[in-house]
C-alpha cells in the first residue's frame, strides 16, 4: 500500500480500476505499490487525452453549423 494514500483512497482507486477499466483484484494486489501508482498516472493521462479529443471534436462539430 502507498502510505500516503488512505484505506478509503486506495479501495476507491481499486473499484474504480475493477468496475471501469476491468482490472482484476489479483492483478491490482500484486504489483508493487509505485508500479499501481505508475499505472494509474498513465491512466489518468490517457483519460484526460480522450476527454480533450471528444471536446475538440463536440466543438468542430458544433462549429460546422
Amino acid at each position: 500500500m502507498l502510505y500516503h494514500t488512505s484505506i478509503d483512497a486506495m479501495l476507491e482507486t481499486n473499484f474504480s480500476l475493477m468496475q471501469h477499466h476491468k482490472w482484476s483484484l489479483s492483478d491490482i494486489e500484486h504489483m508493487i505499490p509505485w508500479e499501481k501508482e505508475v499505472y494509474v498516472n498513465f491512466l489518468v493521462k490517457y483519460l484526460e487525452k480522450q476527454k480533450l479529443e471528444a471536446q475538440q471534436a463536440a466543438a468542430a462539430d458544433a462549429n460546422a453549423w
